[in-house]
């Protein structure tokens, strides 16, 4: 499986206008796109836990897609739904880190370099 993994921070005083738009544009992307297998959104805690006094504050909100194959998250990002989410996104975050992984074992860490797929 791949996975799309997107964790984002909404610009502050985003209207609740334009944070509906970014919204509804997510939701008609992920309902619309045939290749979207499973969808997750989580909100950012925090805990007080050591490694928060060091990690960037550049999220609040994490979302994963998963999709069976590359052609599939291909088909995601090229589909005319998604053109207008990406629209919106950058309108709306004041920051974003997006990645692109292979699901696979544990095994796969000991390897020494990423695998292009």
């Amino acid at each position: 499986m791949i996975w799309h993994l997107v964790l984002m921070k909404p610009k502050s005083g985003l209207s609740s206008v334009d944070r509906d738009a970014l919204v509804n544009a997510f939701n008609r992307a992920v309902r619309e796109i045939p290749s979207v297998r499973e969808v997750r959104v989580g909100r950012r805690i925090t805990h007080g836990a050591a490694y928060e006094a060091t990690t960037p504050d550049a999220a609040d909100f994490l979302v994963s897609i998963g999709f069976d194959d590359l052609s599939g998250l291909q088909a995601y990002l090229g589909h005319s739904a998604h053109v207008d989410l990406a629209a919106r996104f950058y309108q709306s975050l004041s920051s974003a880190l997006v990645f692109d992984f292979e699901e696979g074992g544990v095994e796969g860490i000991a390897s020494d370099a990423p695998q292009a797929v």
